[in-house]
């Protein structure tokens, strides 16, 4: 297991953009929490550090944690290829999706036991009897009954879920509930991703949250944008800008030199025109098929000259636990090669390198801040991180109503909620009404910062999580919500 050392991050910073009540609150939630740990290390356990809202959450939440004196840590467990076919097969299933349509039986159930099995003795040699663990995600549940057996308690998160049940559904719970047995409690990110096997055990919903001041959210003038994206490739270039600079972590202040990637033969859009944004895994439940066939349309029925679209993800070679995410790249690529040349000049994929993992949160922080409208049109969704991202820098929104996503962006208060994420003509209407009017684009926009402010901040997160450690300290089995 690979133990991931991440700095401490000043909390204090909050106090200058939650309201005091807020920040007073939570200042006596944090000392509750330390009395409660003393002596105790929380232990958070994921399959990747370099991408995805997983990592990027546990960084800012591990970071807070141990500036405001708790030993709070993160462990990556690794796994081969095959190991993580069948997780991503098992997240496809907890969605309603047969992904691969592979199999999820016995036969996968004994090879996922082995590989963590062939982990455990590293797990367990870390952690020490009353330490408390959070499990996150399929990739790690198998942990929980050795964990246990050492004496910690032990939580698992799930980030993922889906608001109905079906066959595939259950065929995934069937894979993982042997494994969560032991464990003390459940979390999800919302109330409706609880399986109904599972409404007598002990559960918690806590829905996820962003850090402000980190590379991906933190403020950019806007010259700074426009370099970042000049200098990565992500928009064209232009003969003087300001530095590419953006500010780590730990404070110190950096620079953005790579370059995205773009299909052979594709230029980046230019500066001054309306950019509509997807940002996500190259992944079929974000529907980035449906996006770009959608833009389509919505030129079609508009008459539209003007505005360009782009699809970013993340270089699928630095994102060892998605397996999928090259073949789904290739299908959307071949399908813009396919385009007349006057549409694909004004479509655009990049895939934004990952091998310094703050340059590429910069890049999408300027891409998420250039953008006019920024899209969200999954399928399904546990609760889609980027949405919060955007909204918070102040972006209206068109997104599907399904999963998570609904719980942030509220309908023609914060931008445009699709009511069947599989209807272009929709989609198509809500590009062209937002783009119709500037106006009503921006007020979107402002009421979106503050949503996010107000409920999806990552010193909410630290509160709840804080509040549910405690109560395992004290033996709590009472079952709790989110409440604001």
């Amino acid at each position: 297991m690979k133990v991931v050392n991440i700095p401490k991050l000043s909390i204090a910073s909050f106090a200058r953009i939650v309201p005091e009540e807020a920040w007073q609150r939570f200042q006596g939630q944090m000392a509750e929490g330390r009395h409660a740990l003393a002596g105790r290390t929380v232990w958070n356990l994921n399959s990747n550090d370099s991408s995805g809202g997983v990592a990027e959450l546990l960084r800012s939440l591990v970071g807070y944690a141990n500036s405001v004196g708790a030993d709070v840590r993160w462990g990556v467990v690794p796994g081969p290829p095959e190991f993580f076919a069948i997780t991503k097969r098992l997240h496809n299933a907890l969605h309603g999706s047969r992904g691969d349509g592979s199999p999820l039986g016995s036969k996968e159930q004994r090879y996922y036991r082995r590989i963590l099995q062939s982990v455990t003795q590293d797990v367990v040699d870390k952690v020490n009897a009353g330490d408390l663990v959070i499990l996150h995600d399929p990739q790690t549940a198998g942990l929980a009954a050795p964990l246990v057996e050492k004496g910690a308690k032990v939580v698992w998160r799930c980030h993922i879920g889906c608001d109905w049940t079906s066959p595939e559904v259950e065929r995934g719970w069937d894979f993982l509930e042997p494994f969560l047995e032991p464990a003390e409690y459940l979390i999800y990110s919302r109330r409706a991703y609880v399986p109904k096997r599972f409404a007598d055990r002990p559960i918690a919903v806590i829905p996820p949250s962003i850090d402000p001041f980190s590379p991906k959210n933190q403020d950019l003038d806007p010259e700074t944008v426009r370099s970042i994206l000049e200098v990565s490739g992500l928009i064209r270039s232009a003969s003087s800008r300001k530095p590419a600079v953006f500010h780590r972590s730990h404070g110190s202040i950096a620079e953005v030199r790579r370059k995205a990637y773009l299909p052979d033969g594709a230029s980046p859009p230019p500066p001054e025109a309306p950019l509509l944004l997807q940002v996500s895994r190259w992944d079929r439940l974000k529907d980035p098929v449906g996006v770009l066939a959608g833009f389509l349309r919505f030129v079609e029925r508009s008459g539209d000259e003007q505005s360009h679209l782009m699809l970013a993800g993340p270089d699928v070679r630095g994102v060892a636990d998605d397996p999928e995410g090259a073949e789904v790249l290739q299908e959307v690529t071949q399908l813009w090669r396919q385009l007349p040349n006057d549409f694909r000049s004004r479509i655009h994929l990049a895939s934004l390198p990952m091998d310094d993992r703050e340059e590429n949160a910069a890049m999408v922080n300027a891409l998420q801040r250039h953008a006019t409208i920024v899209i969200q049109k999954s399928m399904q969704e546990g609760f889609g991180l980027t949405v919060s991202e955007a909204m918070w820098k102040g972006r209206p929104m068109v997104v599907s109503g399904v999963g998570g996503i609904q719980d942030q962006v509220v309908h023609q208060e914060c931008g445009w909620v699709l009511q069947d994420p599989a209807d272009r003509e929709e989609y198509a209407a809500a590009l062209e009404a937002l783009l119709a009017d500037p106006d009503t684009a921006a007020k979107y926009g402002r009421q979106a910062r503050k949503r996010v402010r107000d409920h999806f901040l990552s010193i909410r997160s630290l509160a709840q999580f804080a509040q549910l450690l405690v109560g395992l300290q004290h033996a709590t089995t009472m079952r709790w919500d989110d409440q604001g």
